[in-house]
């Protein structure tokens, strides 16, 4: 039985910002301590129904703010070779990020300021599968005049556990 009303989690606000209330932030920090946490035991911790607290979590997915996966680090499950590839774009920046998101080998892509355009992560079997990503991939996408590669020898921190604010 919830012990207040549950409001709309999920507002935007004029610019197109997603704006959460205080307890939905609660529920998303609860999430990222434990993505497998049931919803009773999040129920409990923000002061909301099982209930309430699931149709919050799906109205949270599908708003893409939260994303529930099992994190792995690719180098124990088969993928010998992970890279950050800064790439400096020529022209719009639009377009060089929907291609190169595209890509199944890539797992992140950002837009920074600074001396690159992009930054992009992208897992590989091995370094042949990188050469092949960079080369016939990443060096193909019209726009992307120069890319530098930053090879992962070790995967020492990986952390989703920053909160909310």
């Amino acid at each position: 039985m919830p012990l207040h009303d549950d409001p709309e989690p999920v507002a935007v606000d004029p610019p197109g910002r997603i704006v959460l209330d205080e307890v939905s932030k609660k529920i998303i920090e609860q999430l990222q301590q434990d993505g497998r946490r049931p919803y009773a035991s999040i129920a409990a911790a923000v002061g909301l129904s099982e209930a309430a607290v699931r149709q919050r979590v799906q109205r949270l997915l599908r708003a893409g703010v939260v994303q529930i996966v099992a994190v792995t680090n690719p180098l124990h499950v088969g993928f010998t070779r992970q890279a950050m590839v800064g790439i400096r774009v020529d022209g719009p920046i639009d377009p060089v990020v929907a291609a190169v998101s595209a890509l199944d080998e890539v797992s992140y892509v950002v837009v920074t300021a600074g001396s690159f355009d992009l930054l992009v992560e992208v897992v590989c079997t091995d370094d042949e599968h990188l050469l092949r990503v960079i080369n016939h991939h990443l060096r193909a996408v019209d726009g992307v005049r120069s890319t530098e590669t930053f090879v992962y020898l070790d995967l020492s921190k990986q952390t989703y556990t920053w909160g909310t604010r």
